[in-house]
């Protein structure tokens, strides 16, 4: 019995073990799978913190600068801390208000709108922000100087019609631009402007602007410094009534000195004779279109202009080349030139019929009398309003402000570029 029950022992023990075996794999298996997922999860709640950690921390980050920007100084004025939104309006204003009044001639000056402005040199030292940033600090400097002066003086003036037509201009300019007004607000005068936040910038604008007007009715000038003035100023406000016509040299493409030379004494010589002629008698207009060419006749014989006359003319309307001589002392009716002009290749006959004050100047050497006695008054008055850079973002503050700038370069180019398009001046 034995013997059989021994063997049995051992095929149940083989059997169990092979199970036993089975059920520990598997046992194991599990075990390595939960482990894994509990890793996984781990991991993903690790992650996910990590995730919210940065939103988080992305979301103070921009919490903290806002607050920063909206409520830190940028810019210290006298006794005033400005922070950026009011810095912002300021500045966007000064480059809107610059880049209307100089939009003709911007190319001339070297100022490219589509370009950063700190990327484009304005003078050797600074760059068009620069400038900007100083007619901005100097704009906030003058505003804060006639409020507290406006308060020195009693002075008061209701904004609220003002304020209302800027809102509306605000509106009407946001909707021309397809722009929500919030968004326009913040593309016009940057990230941080509301309108809650550019309302007491925008009234302080009006206030000041309303005492600027006061100081100017209190400094309008009598009668005798008019006169006086004007006195002073004769070429300034004068006016003359002229004839000329251009006779331009004939010069090819590629011309040499010589040629160049040649072809200015032929132009020259034309000049001279139709000079002669007018000194004989013959008239001006009849031979200006005798010396035009063929492509301009049909100016010249038009019968109800007359493309040779200029009159009403100011010394600085008229082209360089003819202005001196025009306004030269003694110079009287009847007088005639002619006139080189080196540098576009020509001459200028130019006759002289008038030169006269026209009363209704009064008014605009008035304005300029008052203009200049109150710009007097507010320099004394911004004294006291020195400028901290708490930023350190106010270059044009280290810098060398009287180097060259490109305006001082293009002036030229500028000047006779406008004089020749505001005039009859005509060439053959």
């Amino acid at each position: 019995m034995a013997k059989n029950k021994e063997p049995q022992t051992d095929i149940e023990q083989k059997a169990k073990t092979k199970y036993d075996r089975k059920m520990e794999e598997r046992r194991k298996q599990e075990i390595k799978d939960k482990r894994k997922v509990r890793i996984l999860q781990a991991g993903a709640i690790v992650i996910g913190v990590g995730i919210v950690a940065a939103i988080a921390g992305s979301i103070v980050v921009s919490a903290v600068n806002k607050h920063n920007a909206v409520n830190a100084p940028y810019v210290t004025i006298g006794s005033y801390e400005i922070t950026e939104p009011e810095y912002n309006y300021y500045y966007s204003a000064t480059v809107n208000n610059y880049v209307s009044t100089y939009s003709p001639i911007l190319s001339y000056i070297g100022l490219d709108t589509s370009v950063d402005f700190d990327k484009q040199q304005y003078s050797e030292n600074m760059t068009w922000k620069d400038l900007f940033d100083q007619m901005a600090v100097e704009q906030i400097k003058q505003t804060k100087a006639l409020l507290d002066d406006a308060a020195a003086h009693g002075f008061t003036y209701d904004t609220t019609e003002g304020y209302a037509n800027v809102l509306s201009s605000f509106s009407s300019s946001a909707e021309s631009e397809n722009l929500s007004l919030s968004d326009y607000y913040e593309t016009s005068y940057g990230p941080y402007a509301t309108e809650k936040r550019l309302e007491p910038y925008i009234k302080d604008n009006l206030l000041a602007e309303a005492y600027y007007n006061e100081l100017l009715s209190q400094n309008v000038p009598t009668e005798q410094e008019i006169k006086d003035y004007y006195a002073e100023n004769t070429q300034e406000y004068d006016k003359v009534d002229y004839r000329s016509f251009i006779v331009k040299a004939d010069i090819a493409e590629g011309a040499t000195d010589e040629d160049i030379e040649k072809a200015m004494a032929e132009a020259e010589k034309k000049a001279n004779a139709m000079m002669e002629a007018r000194q004989a008698g013959d008239d001006f207009k009849e031979l200006a279109l005798e010396n035009a060419a063929e492509e301009d006749k049909e100016t010249y014989q038009d019968t109800e202009t007359d493309a040779t006359l200029n009159e009403g003319r100011v010394y600085n309307g008229i082209v360089s080349t003819i202005s001196g001589w025009l306004f030269e002392e003694g110079r009287a009716e009847g007088d005639i030139t002619v006139l080189e002009d080196t540098t576009d290749h020509q001459y200028y006959v130019v006759e002289f019929i008038n030169r006269y004050y026209d009363s209704a100047t009064d008014a605009t050497i008035s304005d300029t009398i008052a203009a200049e006695r109150v710009a007097q008054y507010i320099v004394g008055l911004e004294e006291g309003y020195t400028v901290t850079d708490n930023k350190g973002n106010l270059k044009y503050l280290t810098v060398d402000l009287n180097a060259g700038t490109a305006e001082d370069t293009a002036a030229g180019e500028d000047t006779t570029a406008a004089e020749d398009t505001t005039g009859a001046d005509t060439a053959e």
